[in-house]
């Protein structure tokens, strides 16, 4: 099922066997994307909205000069973009970051499960809140950290992410983002991001090579960027897992 990652694991929240059957139903396509493809500019008339299956995908905001400022990282599972069904016209563009799998759900079929399955559509609107906390996150790494801390808590929040997708066990995954991504997302450079991923390595924290994330010390590497994941709203028996699972 393309639905199978979203919601996943989440506290309080599950999608019933029929809930999942019926937001199936109402894709229309699966597209593959290759990578820096944007699928939504801003100011766009949308009808529809973006589930990822695989891949990762980033929402920017471009400056004058045509520089972009990521704003959100997305990773398999995420709704991308289901704030557009309310809004109908977004102030960002919306991009792949790697190539990607994208299931395409029209508005139409969204405004339906609303009338249809008000339980699901509580759900939907669950995981836009989520949306906004892991944007408040992203201010406050931003803002508050300093270099390290701020790729501490990037890849300690998306290895929390990817468990919940069924993508890390919790201490290595596949990322498929390089340094210069890691710059663009943390607000830093290239150079300055190589010297942070040697330090965590001298320090035994992470091991970032080849697109792979090996998380060498859990708990010091979310210590070192501050990372508290209670804002994920993550199923308490699942994050009471050892890491090895």
């Amino acid at each position: 099922m393309f639905t199978d990652r979203f919601l996943r694991f989440r506290r309080g929240v599950k999608l019933e066997p029929e809930e999942r059957r019926r937001l199936e139903a109402g894709i229309s396509e699966v597209r593959t994307l290759a990578p820096r493809t944007t699928i939504v500019k801003a100011g766009d008339v949308l009808s529809q909205s973006t589930l990822l299956i695989e891949g990762i995908m980033s929402r920017f905001i471009d400056d004058r000069r045509g520089l972009r400022q990521l704003v959100a990282v997305h990773v398999p599972g995420d709704f991308v973009d289901l704030h557009a069904f309310p809004l109908k016209v977004l102030d960002h563009d919306v991009a792949t970051m790697t190539a990607a799998t994208v299931a395409i759900v029209p508005h139409a079929q969204l405004d339906a499960i609303m009338h249809e399955m008000p339980e699901l559509t509580r759900k939907l609107w669950f995981a836009t809140l989520i949306d906004a906390a892991i944007h408040r996150a992203w201010l406050f790494r931003l803002g508050r950290l300093d270099a390290i801390g701020r790729v501490a808590h990037f890849l300690c929040e998306t290895n929390a992410r990817l468990v919940l997708a069924g993508l890390s066990d919790g201490r290595r995954f596949a990322l498929g983002l390089n340094q210069t991504d890691l710059a663009e997302i943390c607000g830093l450079t290239n150079v300055h991001v190589n010297r942070v991923m040697r330090a965590l390595r001298e320090e035994r924290l992470c091991v970032f090579r080849s697109s792979l994330v090996e998380i060498l010390a859990p708990e010091k590497l979310a210590a070192r960027g501050q990372f508290d994941p209670a804002y994920l709203y993550i199923d308490d028996a699942l994050a009471e897992r050892p890491p090895s699972v």
